[in-house]
């Protein structure tokens, strides 16, 4: 299914074909495959003036009419579903069936977030906790927190949209959007659709922008809350030029997993080969470090390496790829960079570590030291690192031993252990017999120390976009 020539950026609801200034590429072929429109400072600063126009009105849209427009989006997702895939293989260099995985998955935050719309609670609190407070009733119910600024990363161009767009809507919040410029198309398309509904004016601009130029998306005091999805650095500069608004972070990490000596191998291995090196390993709670108990070390790396040197790499349109490109070259020759960093300081590479432009083979290594880029930073490609332990506590001890913390995954029959990797690690959401790298989009996600700050998943980002609003009632007797 080919790609328009041309998509436009929407100011206000509205399609705007301004310009063409910004070329999409084909990620694996290098390609033009199409262009987008770019916003200027003055468009961005028109978007946000209209964002706080349309305050009031989203705010006083019915919770039905809010649910009916998610509904709508619902619809026309999956009618367009292998377009959103064809157009997100290409602008990404996503594997096809990861594509339709995708599209799936943002078809189910959209609904989730229809169902939402409708369940925005409150409470009611009695206050007469003391004499002082005698005949005082309280309630509260939450409130929208008023226009928001999204940034979306190039990794997830669709559902990680979704993830800031769909609770907006579920809420009443209007808002402004940065999708990332190598992976714009994802969430034009969604702005496409949501161009079809009676939303207020003002209700939603998406604006592909330089980052240079994008600087109102984070300053601007008319802004009352940023949601940003992207690197650690870019993410706590944004912060703390973030004034007054509420921020939420999603960030990187080098997730790790544990092998328990109980856990079922050939399991294990299906998870943690899915886990490391699904699209291309480019997931910001991919599988980087495998620790794997010593009794089952040499048989699960032996496995590990066979399955890995088996995975299918190529044009990402195939149905049979596993391995796609990188989002490009320069993030290819930085990764294999630090692979030949690794190799160098002692590290053993088990397979892969070539490249040719921006596929870089999938990779395996062992002995990598700490310090190295490797180990401690995040790779965010097709590549991992494995390492042994004996003794449970000092696996727990491994994984918390990094400036990281979004998820970890933990293989074991042991409920004792179960608990106490859930008691233990420093990371925003472990996962018992499985890895990482799966999440469901209804459940609280997001990280501690340099992952991030909040928590993402719509019921949970609902709660960041609105505010809690209290009610007193002082009663006379009658």
């Amino acid at each position: 299914m080919p790609l328009k020539d041309a998509y436009p950026l929407y100011l206000a609801n509205q399609a705007v074909f301004a310009n063409e200034d910004l070329a999409v590429t084909d990620k694996f072929t290098g390609e033009v495959a199409t262009r987008v429109a770019m916003a200027d400072a003055a468009t961005i600063d028109a978007a946000i003036s209209a964002a706080e126009e349309a305050t009031g009105p989203m705010a006083r849209m019915a919770a039905y009419e809010r649910q009916a427009v998610l509904s709508h989006c619902v619809t026309r997702f999956t009618e367009r579903a292998e377009e959103l895939a064809q157009a997100l293989c290409i602008e990404a260099g996503k594997p096809i069936r990861d594509s339709r995985g995708e599209v799936t998955r943002l078809i189910d935050t959209f609904r989730i977030a229809a169902e939402e719309s409708v369940r925005m609670t409150g409470e009611v609190q009695p206050l007469d906790i003391s004499a002082r407070a005698r005949g005082y009733q309280g309630m509260w119910k939450r409130v929208p927190i008023g226009p928001c600024s999204f940034i979306s990363p190039f990794n997830f161009p669709l559902n990680l949209a979704a993830h800031k767009v769909a609770p907006a809507l579920a809420v009443g919040c209007p808002f402004v959007m940065k999708p990332a410029s190598r992976t714009p198309l994802g969430a034009l398309i969604i702005g496409e659709v949501l161009a079809e509904t009676d939303l207020p004016k003002g209700a939603f601009s998406i604006l592909p922008a330089t980052r240079d130029g994008a600087d109102l998306f984070t300053t601007d005091e008319r802004l009352k809350m940023l949601s940003f999805t992207g690197s650690p650095e870019v993410g706590w500069a944004l912060k703390a030029r973030a004034g007054k608004k509420k921020v939420v972070l999603e960030l990187g990490g080098n997730a790790a997993v544990i092998v328990d000596e109980d856990a079922d191998l050939d399991d294990a291995a299906e998870r943690i080969i899915f886990g490391a090196f699904y699209q291309s390993g480019q997931s910001c709670i991919g599988v980087q470090r495998i620790i794997i108990h010593e009794r089952l070390y040499d048989r699960l790396r032996e496995i590990l390496v066979a399955r890995t040197r088996a995975l299918v790499a190529g044009d990402p349109r195939e149905e049979e790829t596993f391995i796609g490109p990188m989002i490009d070259e320069q993030e290819a020759r930085r990764l294999q960079g630090w692979i030949e960093e690794a190799v160098g300081a002692g590290a053993t590479l088990l397979c892969g570590g070539g490249r040719d432009g921006a596929m870089l083979q999938a990779s395996l290594l062992e002995g990598v030291p700490r310090g190295l880029k490797l180990r401690d930073e995040e790779a965010f490609g097709p590549v991992a690192i494995l390492s042994k332990f004996s003794d449970f506590k000092a696996a727990l001890a491994e994984v918390n031993d990094s400036r990281f913390g979004l998820q970890a995954g933990v293989f074991t029959r042991d409920i004792h252990k179960a608990m106490a990797a859930w008691d233990e690690l420093e990371v925003g959401g472990v996962l018992i017999n499985d890895v990482p790298s799966y999440r469901v989009d209804n459940m609280p996600y997001g990280g501690v120390k340099d992952s991030g700050l909040g928590r993402e998943g719509v019921r949970f980002a609902m709660e960041d976009m609105t505010e809690i609003r209290n009610l007193v009632i002082r009663r006379k007797e009658i």
